[in-house]
């Protein structure tokens, strides 16, 4: 079993964290920023050319990350890849002994470095998870045609709890959970409130008994950072309360009170009912998430088996 499903099924509180691929082939580059998670999480999410920008593949790093005796969680993006590409890395992965995938619809093309690209879309994110849960449960790929041998992957997928309407996000969580995903890992939270509504709702539909939900976090470095999060990404909800708090605190010290956030976020999802873990997605930061999982109280992890 892999170890992050291992941990979840134990009842154990999850702690996942991010690592993007470098813009280059450097295999070192990964294995770096991997070095720096390394007994501090369960598991690495390896993103799929983020923000639409060109990096090495999600399933290279995912493969090297293997190699090297960590649990990786591969992120797939319906962006790039019509159905037939997206099956044969399924299955691609699982040979590579990748246990875990995210499926994402991914960031538009026209946010990154790439804008002319054309956008295939062939599937969406939900279609997807019900596609690999096919795979892997019936044995067929899309069509009906069975397979030799099925990918035994845990399937991941995303939740955003800050759009709106509120009951349309907690719908399309149910859409997912239906679909086949084992877990879920949300979009940034730093509206407690709002998340603790969502999880409600998620909790009154009986949501949580069905799929493990992994609250996401990002660990601000600055005001203007969030100012930047706040007003210039979509689906994004930074309360004023946030912003005032950093921008009260000298600049040199507003990286520090951000984590210090991001550690009471951690504690507060701690304490809600049906949360299984924490993700953590200190982008570009990943020198910070020992640190953040220690304050936490969440580290050591545990070890394989126990």
């Amino acid at each position: 079993m892999r170890r992050l499903e291992e941990v979840l099924k134990s009842g154990k509180f999850a702690v996942t964290a991010e690592c993007g691929p470098p813009k280059g082939a450097d295999p070192e580059a990964i294995l770096k920023k991997a070095e720096l998670l390394k007994d501090k999480v369960d598991a690495i999410n390896v993103t799929d050319n983020q923000t639409a920008i060109v990096r090495m593949s999600s399933m290279a790093a995912c493969a090297l990350l293997k190699q090297n005796g960590f649990d990786p969680v591969l992120q797939m993006v319906v962006r790039d890849r019509n159905r037939i590409a997206l099956q044969s890395d399924v299955l691609g992965a699982a040979a590579l002994g990748i246990e875990n995938i995210l499926c994402l619809s991914g960031d538009h093309q026209s946010f990154g470095n790439q804008p002319q690209a054309v956008g295939v879309f062939d599937l969406d994110s939900i279609q997807f998870v019900q596609v690999v849960r096919e795979m892997r449960d019936n044995e067929v790929i899309l069509g009906g045609d069975a397979l030799s041998k099925p990918p035994k992957v845990f399937i991941g997928a995303a939740a955003n709890p800050f759009g709106d309407p509120l009951g349309f996000r907690v719908v399309r969580l149910a859409k997912k959970v239906a679909a086949g995903a084992d877990f879920i890992q949300t979009q940034c939270i730093y509206n407690l409130e709002r998340f603790k509504k969502w999880m409600e709702m998620a909790r009154e539909r009986n949501l949580t008994e069905k799929v493990y939900i992994l609250g996401g976090v990002t660990p601000l470095k600055s005001a203007k950072m969030a100012k930047y999060m706040k007003y210039k990404v979509a689906g994004m909800d930074i309360p004023d309360a946030v912003l005032a708090r950093l921008e009260g605190v000298p600049s040199k010290k507003q990286a520090e009170e951000g984590i210090k956030m991001c550690v009471e976020t951690i504690q507060g999802l701690k304490e809600i009912p049906g949360v299984s873990g924490v993700h953590i997605m200190a982008i570009e930061w990943e020198a910070k998430v020992a640190e953040i999982v220690e304050r936490a109280g969440l580290g050591p992890r545990p070890t394989k088996g126990k």
